[in-house]
């Protein structure tokens, strides 16, 4: 049954430690979390608690279960572009910045100067020349190829705080973490002529053998990253590295959508009962406002909004500079003169940083209007048997099914949309084997978000490969299930010992979505 009343409605930095599990926040604004829903009449929450309630009948698809977005849900036929369709519902009048949007996401940018002046800017580091570089077909990235290609994967740095004025940023959640001394936030492995990239990413893998209770073997393979070919001298010693490939791009609109409360609702930081699951909210900034947000996107939930999300993108992924991150240097830093004598691509007449209002707002729109691909086989028996597994083995504790959207969601296109994620959009500790040893906000190494899981089905159609988990280990979702610990280590134990029939359904299911 869906909690909606369990928040309160005034959360201090007390509060928000509880609620996330903290015990060191000294922030001394206060963030405004409804402890109910405010968009909605008592007669519709009814009707969203019972429309959001757990099945327990697995005889037959649900109402609307193939429709995985509700009314924005895509009907396209099933191919490479799946994953690239705007919202059905979106109308024909607002197609145009969808569009518009999309060439933007595409968009292969330059370095400065340039006479394109208008697509100038690029680095001068930078890990890839355009958002579709990474996002693939708007799908999931992989980790690198055999030649060493990591497009679609970047090597975030990160390290504690070191000065009792990094541990009030850190403490009030202006800042989530601090950067390398010398290489910033992240591993750039490219950069633009006449300047050396920082490094590259190297990877190996130890192959572990893991027995399931039927004695079938699986064997997983356990990544070893590191910084490689580092061009400015080593990393600090108290730099982590953590690996990630980028997430694919599907419903970001209907994420961020969802009432706070509804997702605060499945937080349960002190496991009040009993089951074993600690979901734990991340309590972030918004880049816009300065006001303390829930996060929901990115690996660890680092960022409240899509736009935070391509505004960070644009500026250390490309080293686009952009009013939400207005530093033209991008990742460069004072350790790196060079970077920072490079030209840039501001021009005073078209405004102050690299990329316009317009821009980012387009991209924006279009990354919140790219639609859900409808379910496939939903009614089959073999199927629906898998989906019996999945709720029996414990998957849904963190892979929340439904959500109801916001009746006032900010685009009328989201709004009261029942929508089937599979993500409760918290922070869960998924032991050792997951961890990265990398603090981000609240979230310790050895937490993540949980992913939503709608689109998973169609991996192999529109990215071409198999990869799974925030670094692409998993090479297939039986590994990716095996992989899970800490919190989930129940439900992936009850995966294991199912007889070789049931864990097959169970991947049919998710093969579905």
């Amino acid at each position: 049954m869906l909690r909606i009343v369990t928040r309160p409605v005034l959360l201090s930095a007390l509060a928000i430690a509880a609620l996330t599990g903290t015990i060191s926040l000294v922030a001394a604004d206060t963030i405004n979390f409804p402890k109910i829903r405010t968009d909605l009449t008592p007669e519709q929450l009814k009707r969203v608690e019972n429309l959001t309630r757990p099945t327990t009948d697995f005889t037959k698809a649900e109402t609307y279960e193939a429709m995985e977005s509700g009314a924005t849900t895509s009907i396209a036929p099933v191919t490479l572009n799946a994953f690239s369709q705007p919202s059905a519902n979106l109308g024909f009048d607002r197609e145009e910045n969808f569009h518009l949007g999309n060439a933007l996401f595409r968009q292969l940018w330059v370095s400065s100067p340039s006479s394109t002046q208008a697509a100038d800017g690029l680095g001068p580091l930078f890990n890839a020349r355009s958002c579709q570089s990474c996002h693939i077909k708007d799908g999931r990235g992989h980790p690198p190829d055999s030649d060493g290609n990591a497009s679609s994967m970047v090597l975030r740095l990160a390290r504690p705080a070191t000065t009792p004025d990094e541990q009030k940023a850190f403490d009030s959640f202006h800042a989530i973490n601090f950067p390398d001394p010398t290489y910033g936030t992240q591993l750039q492995d490219r950069a633009v002529p006449g300047l050396a990239a920082e490094g590259n990413v190297q990877v190996t893998y130890t192959e572990e053998t893991v027995t399931l209770s039927d004695g079938e073997t699986v064997s997983l393979r356990r990544p070893h990253y590191t910084a490689g070919d580092l061009a400015y001298g080593p990393l600090d010693p108290a730099t982590t590295v953590s690996a990630r490939v980028a997430p694919p791009m599907l419903g970001l609109g209907l994420i961020e959508a969802i009432p706070e409360a509804d997702i605060l609702a499945h937080a349960d930081p002190d496991d009040r009962d009993g089951d074993g699951i600690r979901g734990r909210a991340a309590i972030v900034r918004d880049h816009r406002t300065g006001k303390l947000a829930l996060g929901r996107f990115g690996w660890k939930a680092q960022n409240a909004t899509v736009r935070d999300q391509a505004a960070d993108a644009l500026d250390t992924d490309i080293g686009i500079s952009n009013p939400d991150r207005p530093n033209a240097q991008g990742d460069c830093t004072d350790k790196e003169p060079a970077c920072l004598a490079m030209p840039n691509g501001v021009q005073k007449r078209l405004g102050p940083t690299e990329t316009s209002e317009t821009i980012l707002d387009l991209i924006t729109f279009y990354s919140k209007n790219l639609a859900v691909p409808a379910r496939r086989k939903a009614s089959f028996p073999d199927v629906l048997h898998g989906k019996q597994v999945f709720y029996q083995a414990g998957c849904t504790a963190c892979h929340t099914p439904k959500f109801v959207t916001s009746d006032k969601a900010a685009d009328p296109a989201q709004q009261f949309q029942l929508i089937w994620p599979y993500s409760d959009f918290l922070l869960h500790d998924m032991g050792e084997g997951l961890s990265d040893g990398q603090q981000v906000g609240v979230a310790s190494g050895r937490d993540w978000r949980t992913p939503p899981l709608w689109g998973i089905g169609l991996t192999q159609t529109v990215s071409g490969h198999t990869f799974f988990l925030h670094d692409g280990r998993a090479r297939n979702l039986t590994e990716a299930i095996l992989w899970h610990g800490g919190e989930a280590e129940k439900a992936r134990n009850a995966f294991a010992s199912l007889p070789g029939d049931d864990r097959q359904a169970l991947i049919t299911f998710l093969e579905s979505l």
